[in-house]
């Protein structure tokens, strides 16, 4: 299939989603945030990858959310303008629903969630890498919390991940002004894995840290990141009570023995996939 937005290949069990629109600082059209799930579920649901990496082309990782792509079209008719102006209210809840779930299927994603981030990762961007597993970064990326300079107030996911990811005040900071946050600075905050010289060189090392992870146990994985996402909103009993329960129920000793003897042996393992999900599942 081929994504107005982004290009995919699936390659040693990494799937590789590249924004394509440098020409338009990569801005998320309406086609974005409706194929962006979709891919995403299509290549969980088809168990296609072990692991997925986002990245971006040009100079800027992302611009956010196109604003005029979303702009109700005016009316020379005041009956219309008005009734168009009651109706906006709940058409912008709808709205931001949507896109809020393009997101949220990133999180809910069974696979692990790499993203590369170079130059500007604004507005919808940095919904975006907050809601993947790991965030990379060039040197010269920075973060921005942009609604604010345009008078809005972030809705797609920033605030309660952001939150789970910085201390809370450099997110009220970096909320109330829309500053820039360099990659030298996320990264000491936590936000950022690791920061790289260049692009070259944190694809590079992004993808050698997706294929060490597609070595794994798909489904040791799988629980991890079901773990880690459980704990943000659970307290430490809950957590520790669905772990076993978890265990109790996905253990696979012949999946750990081959673990442990491939390990041993110095050669990959051999793990069953993760089994496909059934037709009509969604994330939505």
């Amino acid at each position: 299939m081929t994504y107005e937005c982004f290009d995919l290949t699936i390659e040693n069990n990494v799937a590789h989603i590249q924004l394509n629109r440098p020409e338009k600082r990569n801005s998320m059209i309406p086609s974005f945030w409706a194929q962006l799930p979709q891919v995403i579920e299509e290549i969980d649901a088809e168990a296609k990858a072990r692991v997925i990496v986002i990245s971006s082309t040009g100079p800027v990782f992302s611009a956010g959310m196109d604003l005029n792509a979303f702009a109700s079209k005016g009316s020379s008719d005041p009956e219309e303008a008005r009734r168009n102006k009651i109706r906006h209210g709940a058409a912008f809840y709808d709205t931001a629903r949507k896109t809020q779930a393009a997101f949220n299927a990133l999180e809910a994603c069974r696979l692990p969630i790499l993203v590369a981030i170079q130059g500007g990762c604004v507005g919808g961007g940095v919904d975006m890498a907050t809601a993947c597993d790991m965030r990379y970064a060039t040197a010269d990326a920075f973060f921005t919390i942009f609604e604010t300079v345009i008078g809005m107030t972030a809705d797609v996911g920033t605030f309660p991940r952001l939150v789970q990811q910085i201390p809370e005040g450099l997110v009220r900071e970096l909320a109330y002004t829309g500053r820039r946050m360099g990659a030298a600075e996320a990264k000491s905050a936590g936000l950022v894995n690791q920061v790289f010289d260049t692009q070259e060189a944190m694809l590079e090392g992004v993808f050698a840290i997706a294929h060490e992870i597609a070595t794994k146990a798909p489904l040791a994985v799988y629980g991890c990141k079901r773990m880690i996402n459980y704990s943000k909103d659970h307290t430490t009993a809950d957590t520790l009570d669905y772990i076993a329960i978890w265990n109790a129920s996905m253990l696979q000793a012949q999946e750990m023995q081959e673990a442990m003897q491939s390990n041993m042996e110095k050669r990959p393992g051999d793990f069953v996939e993760l089994p496909k999900r059934t037709p009509n599942f969604s994330f939505r």
